[in-house]
């Protein structure tokens, strides 16, 4: 469990038991309780149990019929998850999935004193980010930024003793088609672009050049970073004298032109 923790990038959750009661080295956060909850929904075994709101079972050849323990399960739209708890230390706990109109949000409330504080806070928190957050085509975005830029400075590249003059340049993968941003932020998202355009020979494949940031205001939502796809030689001892030559040539027809000129 610690393991796959790490594997998440979860840094302030840590298991000494299996079950969870009370211990002291026994802890985790309402944000990495989202984490570890968006991982496990993707298993699909998970996924199909936690929305489930009863079943039957057989215990040596007796059936019982259990229920789920979410009292939003069945009784608030778009729930689909996932999972209650209580100690005596962690109070009335609840983490609630919720997808509507083909988006989802995943729901922590911890430390309650009852059952219907820990109701009434989930389906406030839940309106709340239905509410006021609206998706926006982030990964559109970026990339037409993106290739607006290149059309603009692709011919300002200058590669000081390089084979190539024109490096083929791309950005890093991005991770979400969408992001989820407060209505009242939207027109305080920008893309900005980082990117040096004098550059070094020999430079190496998938060598850094510089950065996209989205950002909102002051703070940054993703930052990408923009590489060269091939890499780039440095020129060699003949090269450099064939370029003097062919130089040497032009000039040299330019004169003749004028004299014929005059």
């Amino acid at each position: 469990m610690n393991k796959k923790a790490q594997e998440l990038g979860m840094k302030n959750t840590h298991f000494i038991t299996p079950h969870g009661l009370d211990e002291p080295e026994h802890y985790t956060t309402a944000y990495e309780l989202a984490q570890i909850t968006d991982y496990a929904l993707n298993i699909k075994k998970f996924s199909t149990i936690v929305n489930t709101k009863t079943t039957t079972i057989n215990i040596n050849g007796n059936s019982k019929t259990i229920s789920n323990t979410n009292e939003l399960l069945g009784n608030l739209y778009g729930v689909d998850g996932v999972k209650t708890g209580f100690t005596n230390n962690a109070g009335r706990c609840l983490v609630t999935s919720i997808t509507r109109s083909g988006h989802q949000i995943i729901c922590v409330v911890l430390g309650a004193d009852t059952k219907k504080i820990r109701t009434q806070d989930s389906i406030k928190l839940i309106e709340y980010a239905f509410s006021n957050y609206e998706y926006i085509p982030i990964k559109q975005q970026i990339q037409t930024k993106f290739e607006e830029w290149k059309k603009e400075n692709q011919n300002k590249f200058e590669i000081i003793k390089g084979e190539n003059k024109t490096p083929n340049i791309a950005i890093e993968q991005i991770d979400y088609s969408q992001i989820p941003i407060h209505k009242n932020n939207i027109k305080d998202i920008e893309i900005q672009i980082q990117c040096s355009t004098k550059l070094e020979a020999p430079i190496e494949q998938n060598q850094i050049i510089g950065t996209l940031q989205v950002k909102q205001k002051e703070e940054i939502i993703i930052e990408k970073n923009i590489y060269i796809e091939e890499p780039i030689k440095k020129k060699n001892i003949y090269q450099y004298m064939k370029e003097l030559i062919i130089n040497y040539n032009t000039y040299l027809q330019i004169g003749l032109s004028n004299i014929s000129i005059l």
